[in-house]
């Protein structure tokens, strides 16, 4: 079976919960963590008789979405109901906009790598955003006959980013997941934590020979919240599809499936609606929105600055690599970091170096998000002048800056009670380099006929003399003028 004569086609629905204190059609809290059904009241709980009052912060930050994703803003927006039954809809219908959606034709540039791996861009086209109000949530598996509703969910306002079908790969799926999370964490409309459901991608599949223009049988997989199991779903869906359109093994129709990470495999959930499934019709009790040119005037000019922006500055302002600032940019709760900890200490480089290399490496090792860290600036840049003033030394200083990450200690004074200050008497260090150098004659041998390898075996002899405490820029010195010499 030759999988290269077909491609796959993707589009993408990308839902993400607005960053505002309150749901789009009432006061109750729109605030992740609650205990179950806490933040709930008639109204989100679908009640008759409660008239929805709408929530402008949400249209405000649907606005700054379409702005930092290039798109139409329309002049008048209107609301509509878009009815089915789930347990999950208390109402029976859910709030969105079908007619008028609040902003279209759009595009987000995605940067991917090509077969050269050089990297080029491409532009995703956005059908439209549009502003709608999340479902509860059903919770499975607390006995095998009982599933529970959290209707905490319940009328958070959300806006669903809608792709046009330009996807060709998983990395180009997943590379304008990253630029989107960016750019709306950046512009304030979201926190994109897809590990608490604030953002969460149907992807729409299908797979057709290549050359032809007729799109294949679409299949939606629902609600992926990681960016691993979305590739996983991707690649496994597109070789399902090509093996059952090569043999014959299945009948491809549309449907919606979901993605099983355990068994790796999807599996059917129902036949995919049409829109006249849902009978749409305008929202009566919600009227119509203008939104003057004036209003979008002030929230473009309230955008702060966005990751590209960012990036080009610090390559600028604080003469950094291009690899560095796209590293401190990618993270909005990073860059800030670099900024705060660059003017407490004066020197961008070391600040750099020692968040990209130590701090996000702590991180990851304990399995947690940067924008959770807190973080004291004020002690990593204590540290890395410790460090240039040669008061101690940059293994040690490894040492603190994980005490500063995990117990929040202050530098100076870790030096002092554990004694950390550096060796840089030359005399002592001296006679330590002295030994190293007459305890390895073999050594001694190999560097002077050109293994120069060799010279960290001298440093590190001297270092464990002087446990760990040496200044390695004077003992460097004094092992280079002994081994290059006559000894």
């Amino acid at each position: 079976m030759s999988y290269n004569n077909y491609e796959i086609v993707m589009g993408i629905e990308v839902h993400v919960e607005l960053a505002v204190n309150s749901k789009l059609f009432c006061s109750c809290s729109a605030k992740f963590g609650a205990e179950p059904n806490e933040n709930t009241c008639p109204s989100c709980l679908g009640m008759p008789g409660f008239i929805p009052h709408l929530n402008k912060n949400a249209v405000e930050l649907a606005i700054k979405a379409g702005l930092v994703t290039n798109s139409e803003i329309a002049e008048r927006i209107t609301f509509d109901k878009k009815n089915y039954f789930y347990p999950d809809l208390p109402s029976g219908y859910q709030t969105t906009q079908w007619f008028s959606p609040i902003c279209q034709n759009g595009g987000v540039e995605i940067e991917i790598k090509n077969k050269n791996n050089e990297t080029e861009t491409k532009i995703i086209n956005l059908k439209q955003i549009h502003i709608e109000e999340d479902a509860g949530k059903l919770v499975h598996g607390l006995n095998q006959s009982v599933s529970t509703v959290d209707y905490n969910r319940a009328g958070v306002p959300l806006i669903e980013i809608v792709s046009q079908p330009d996807f060709r790969s998983s990395e180009e799926v997943v590379a304008y997941l990253q630029k989107l999370r960016s750019l709306f964490i950046y512009a304030g409309v979201s926190d994109c934590k897809m590990h608490e459901g604030s953002m969460r991608a149907d992807i729409n599949i299908s797979v057709r020979k290549i050359g032809d223009i007729k799109l294949g049988t679409r299949i939606e997989i629902k609600n992926m919240n990681s960016l691993k199991a979305i590739v996983n779903a991707i690649e496994y869906e597109k070789e399902r599809q090509i093996e059952a359109l090569e043999t014959g093994c299945e009948e491809l129709i549309q449907e919606t499936r979901r993605w099983d990470e355990e068994k790796n495999e999807s599996f059917s959930m129902r036949t995919k609606e049409d829109a006249t499934d849902y009978r749409y019709f305008p929202h009566a009790e919600v009227m119509p929105v203008a939104i003057p040119k004036e209003w979008i005037e002030d929230i473009k000019a309230s955008l702060p600055e966005l990751a590209h922006q960012k990036l080009e500055r610090f390559i600028k302002q604080y003469n950094l690599s291009g690899y560095d600032a796209k590293i401190l940019t990618e993270n909005k709760r990073l860059s800030e970091l670099f900024e705060e900890t660059t003017d407490y200490c004066g020197n961008p480089k070391e600040a750099a170096n020692w968040l990209i290399v130590e701090l996000l490496n702590l991180v990851r090792n304990d399995g947690k998000e940067i924008e959770d860290i807190k973080i004291d600036c004020r002690k990593i840049a204590s540290l890395i002048k410790s460090v240039l003033g040669n008061i101690i030394n940059r293994p040690s200083a490894k040492e603190i800056f994980e005490k500063i990450y995990k117990e929040d200690a202050d530098p100076e004074e870790y030096i002092k009670e554990n004694n950390l200050g550096m060796i840089s008497n030359r005399d002592l260090l001296y006679k330590a380099c002295e030994e190293a150098v007459a305890g390895d004659p073999d050594g001694v041998k190999k560097y002077k006929n050109g293994n120069i390898k060799v010279f960290g075996s001298f440093v590190g002899s001297v270092m464990r003399k002087m446990k760990g405490k040496a200044n390695t820029d004077i003992v460097n010195g004094i092992l280079k003028e002994m081994l290059d010499g006559d000894i």
